[in-house]
């Protein structure tokens, strides 16, 4: 190669090599220069993460301000995506158990599968089963073998024995449920030990992801107090997600799942905050912004924490005593109770009150057993369950006929011979021969024969148009789901495809046939007898304050729901016949006394045991409804007495009776 042509393959490598550091030169200038805003922008946006403050929530307390429901300050621990490496997940996760494991503490799991081998669903966790499937697009029928195996292979747990497969699956199932993401760091437990905390800071190395997060945890305080009233708070689940997304909150976000804590969501809730930092190689360098979080209101409840215990102790006690003395189909096979108490003057809820119960501090933990249980302790019988009255409705068709004019006065009387022969077809019986007999007397020893011939006369349009203005067959409208209830009717029975006989009205006028009600309709009844025709709105929330209880933000009224505009004396001729039926059990009790009891026919040979009272019967102040399920006519008698003694103050001196003796009388 001869020199000039050298030096010109020399001059063009010069000159590519100069075009191309200028083609780098002018690109560095535009991304440093024209496009560098926009570039320092895209840094910051990939290195700035935006963080959820959690807002407290509001807390509850009883009419009183003592506590129902309150936040304690913890420690949790969390995964942040940011900093956990993708792929180590379950490496990181079987650290996290070995360290859980060894402190005797518990990390959050709601896989409804079984720990031990051969795994089996859980009992009574129908629904978290049915959306575990549903989640892995499984069919219905699969069997438990068949949702391990596609848990298995969602997350690669193929190289584990399955005990440890069953247990990590747990965590990242629960991780995909509650929208771990970058933006959303996920609780792997919550209220942990401050010597857990410090031993997962210790090995902060060996657990990328990994770090503790103050919070506060939901404390329970009234255990098993009212717990159908108060309800808990859980997790949202993927079902529920539109719903709450367009409300603003996260898949991580917890709700109230039923109770007062669902109906008062967005009062409890409060407002989250908002916390922007940046973040160099995934350690945070400097918080940008910050918008402080607002907590929620908190509810004073009508609820008198203090006689709620006191009237579940003594459904229990009650309860118990007739298990352990009563004889077979005389009260021994006694299963669920219910009591309400109602302030007559204002409808407020002092006591809702049912048996068996549960307690919310382990409700969790109880749920498959709870759930299962023949007596059924979940389900809130003092707002939910409906039973067939007895002879506690006779009050209600006493106050029908004399507004009506039926019975003439008070003193007009019915003869009793034990048998009603009116129909030739039909003659059922009374519980004894009462003679010639008036309506405070007939109230007093509940006699049917008058009843059956006041109800015939009355006639069933007039019977369910009181028992109406009185509750029965109607929404109660309280800030809670309650029972309807329902009323004999000729066209109940039609819509049942059954024949109304002339019967039923007399029936109906004993309160049995179809006509129900819940305890909580019963102690509205009482109350309105108490108020002389006036019915009140039952309600459970007393006012709404700011969490930090300086401010009241909302105060609930009482409300007139039904004016029955009868004349006053009508009532007091009702409540001297209940009084005179107090007499069995208060005579000598310190304020008076008025009381109906009712025996209504349960299914086959057994009966339950119904009860209605009001004190002081001169000044009404509360009502009270009992319900005891297979009572058998057992007076209720005793648990009244004890909820009046702790509502008046009384029961501490010579006049106490027990329940024993109040049983015997």
């Amino acid at each position: 190669m001869n020199r000039a042509s050298f030096r010109i393959r020399a001059v063009l490598l010069a000159l590519v090599i100069l075009l191309i550091v200028c083609l780098y030169g002018v690109r560095l200038m535009a991304i440093q220069v024209v496009d560098g805003s926009s570039y320092a922008q895209l840094a910051k946006s990939r290195n700035s993460l935006t963080q959820t403050i959690q807002a407290a929530r509001g807390e509850m307390v009883d009419r009183y301000g003592r506590p129902l429901v309150v936040n304690e300050s913890c420690f949790d621990i969390v995964f942040d995506k940011t900093a956990m490496i993708k792929g180590e997940e379950n490496q990181i996760i079987l650290k996290m158990f070995q360290l859980f494991e060894d402190s005797g503490e518990k990390w959050i799991d709601n896989l409804p599968v079984s720990y031990e081998e051969p795994f089996v669903f859980e009992e009574g966790a129908d629904n978290a089963i049915s959306r575990l499937k549903s989640f892995l697009e499984v069919q219905e029928y699969a069997s438990v073998e068949d949702v391990m195996l596609s848990l298995v292979e969602r997350y690669d747990l193929q190289e584990y024995e399955p005990l440890t497969q069953r247990k990590l699956a747990g965590v990242r199932y629960e991780m995909e449920q509650r929208g771990y993401s970058i933006n959303v760091p996920y609780t792997f437990a919550t209220d942990v030990s401050k010597d857990l905390v410090t031993k997962v800071s210790e090995r902060s190395d060996e657990l990328p992801g990994v770090r503790e997060n103050e919070s506060t945890t939901r404390n329970y305080v009234s255990g098993d107090l009212a717990p159908s009233i108060i309800g808990m708070i859980g997790p949202i689940y993927q079902e529920e997600y539109q719903e709450y997304k367009e409300k603003g909150y996260q898949l991580n976000d917890t709700i109230g799942k039923f109770g007062l804590e669902k109906t008062f969501e967005s009062v409890l809730r409060g407002t989250n905050g908002q916390r922007q930092i940046e973040l160099v190689d995934g350690i945070v360098e400097e918080i940008v912004d910050e918008v402080e979080p607002q907590p929620g209101n908190t509810l004073a409840l009508t609820i008198d924490k203090n006689l709620q215990a006191v009237t579940q102790q003594a459904l229990a006690d009650h309860v118990q005593n007739l298990n352990a003395t009563a004889e077979p189909l005389a009260g021994k096979e006694a299963e669920g109770a219910a009591a309400v108490v109602i302030d007559v003057r204002t409808g407020e809820i002092l006591v809702a009150a049912n048996y068996p119960s549960y307690n919310l501090q382990t409700y969790n933990e109880d749920y498959a057993q709870l759930s299962q249980d023949p007596l059924h302790p979940l389900m809130n019988r003092a707002l939910n369950g409906t039973y067939t009255p007895g002879s506690i409705f006779k009050p209600g068709v006493s106050v029908a006929a004399l507004a009506e004019g039926t019975l003439e006065d008070e003193y007009e009387t019915v003869t009793c011979n034990g048998i009603y022969t009116y129909f030739d077809d039909y003659q059922p019986g009374c519980t004894g021969y009462h003679g010639a007999i008036n309506v405070m007397d007939a109230i007093k020893q509940s006699c049917n024969i008058f009843f059956y011939d006041v109800g015939r006369r009355l006639g069933i349009e007039a019977i369910d148009r009181y028992a109406t203005m009185f509750g029965f067959g109607q929404p109660v409208g309280l800030e809670l789901s309650t029972a309807k209830g329902q009323l004999s009717s000729p066209e109940l029975s039609a819509s049942l495809g059954e024949t109304w006989e002339a019967g039923d009205v007399l029936q109906t006028s004993i309160g049995q046939s179809k006509t129900m009600a819940s305890p909580l309709q019963l102690a509205s009844y009482a109350a309105t007898i108490a108020n002389k025709g006036v019915r009140m709105q039952p309600y459970l929330v007393k006012s709404v304050h700011s969490y930090s209880f300086d401010t009241v933000i909302s105060q609930t009224q009482p409300q007139v729901v039904c004016d029955m505009q009868v004349e006053e004396h009508v009532f007091d001729v009702v409540r001297e016949g209940m009084e005179r039926m107090a007499s069995y059990w208060f005579a000598d009790y310190p304020v008076r006394v008025a009381t109906k009891t009712g025996t209504p026919q349960f299914y086959g040979e057994y009966t339950n045991s119904t009860f209605i009272s009001f004190a002081p019967a001169d000044d009404p102040q509360i009502a009270v409804a009992v319900v005891v399920e297979k009572g058998s006519g057992v007076p209720c008698a005793p648990i009244v007495k004890t909820i009046y003694d702790a509502y008046f103050g009384f029961g501490q001196g010579e006049d106490a009776q027990s329940e024993e003796n109040l049983l015997l009388q």
